[in-house]
């Protein structure tokens, strides 16, 4: 328990730190006065003030804030304040300033998957057979267990998902494959069949296989800076578009909301990634920080999104949005999130204690 609780205040400290350091850096940039930088809620535990700016680290440590000068359309302002406020920047800096938070919890997952890149290399999974299914067109075509396949119609193949790629999309023609089997090379034609699987949506999907399991051999091949970069921003990119597709299906219903987690379940996660290696929990890091991006930028009032959303009208419409309308919003926005934080706190509760 002890390691999940420190767990837990690593990973949601360096979520925080980053995300609200995003909001602090570009608000500077602008010139807007910032009076708080916290690192969580509630009553002051320590802090130091460095010119107008409070450095604090509060008692709750389930999320963080910036207090900017002005930040209240309606809040009442010293004349010789007005050149630092919030509210009286041009709108399109009040966008980049509330989008840096989330962005820079994407750049946080950057980082962090080049460090790994950077000393770990990246793992390439060979294309080597590790079993071969019964009835099948790979043991019809003669495939065995350890084969190595080197090459499909003339394209060489170096790794497991270059072969998959050009299986899955031969739509059903037939495929010359060179194996190389101990010594000896041979090549075998093989005519893919289409089946039908679940994906990680638990939706049925068909592609069109040859019936082989990857034997998990691979190596790790050493990247350059650039190549860690390009691999980097990949798999941001990729794990976000996966993270998206999964909310899309949640509202659609074709994912259950007892999928979701909240911070019993993320202490558990976080602590068995720490007792697996350093490695391991700030991968997992990475991965929630993809997540706390993009919950912040949809449009629910109180979010990032919602504010965001705001300040788009503002930009079409050319007039902010009325406060009345702001004050209504984010009442209903608080009301959906501390439903949606019972929700999850009821579903980590089921999950630990009850599954």
């Amino acid at each position: 328990m002890s390691v999940n609780i420190f767990a837990l205040v690593i990973v949601l400290g360096v979520l925080i730190f980053f995300h609200e350091l995003g909001h602090f850096l570009v608000a500077r940039l602008f010139g807007v006065g910032v009076e708080k930088f916290s690192l969580g809620f509630g009553p002051r535990l320590i802090g130091k003030k460095i010119g107008i700016t409070d450095y604090i680290i509060s008692a709750i440590p389930l999320g963080g804030y910036v207090k900017m000068v002005g930040e209240q359309p309606d809040a009442e302002l010293d004349p010789t304040d007005i050149p630092i406020s919030f509210t009286h920047k041009n709108v399109w800096k009040r966008i980049l300033i509330v989008a840096a938070g989330p962005f820079f919890n994407f750049l946080l997952a950057v980082i962090i998957f080049f460090g790994i890149f950077q000393i770990s290399g990246m793992f390439i999974l060979q294309p080597s057979i590790g079993e071969v299914q019964e009835d099948t067109p790979a043991s019809r075509g003669g495939l065995e267990k350890d084969d190595l396949i080197t090459s499909i119609n003339g394209v060489e193949i170096s790794t497991w998902e270059e072969m998959a790629d050009i299986i899955t999309g031969s739509k059903g023609r037939p495929l010359s494959i060179s194996v190389r089997r101990g010594d000896s090379t041979r090549v075998v034609n093989i005519t893919p069949e289409i089946k039908t699987f679940k994906n990680i949506f638990n939706e049925d999907v068909e592609r069109h296989v040859i019936g082989i399991t990857a034997s998990g051999n691979g190596f790790s091949k050493d990247l350059n800076v650039f190549q860690s970069l390009s691999q980097s921003i990949i798999q941001t990119y990729n794990i976000t578009v996966l993270t998206i597709k999964g909310v899309i299906k949640l509202l659609q219903g074709t994912i259950s909301p007892k999928t979701l987690s909240g911070p019993i379940m993320i202490a558990q996660m976080a602590g068995e990634q720490a007792r697996e290696g350093a490695t391991n929990l700030i991968f997992f890091i990475a991965l929630i920080s993809i997540n706390l991006a993009i919950l912040n930028f949809l449009p629910i009032p109180v979010l990032d999104g919602g504010h965001l959303l705001f300040f788009f009208i503002e930009a079409v419409t050319g007039s902010p949005v009325s406060i009345r309308v702001r004050e209504i919003a984010q009442q209903a926005g608080i009301f959906v999130l501390i439903l949606l934080m019972i929700y999850v706190f009821y579903n980590d509760i089921a999950r630990v204690f009850f599954s």
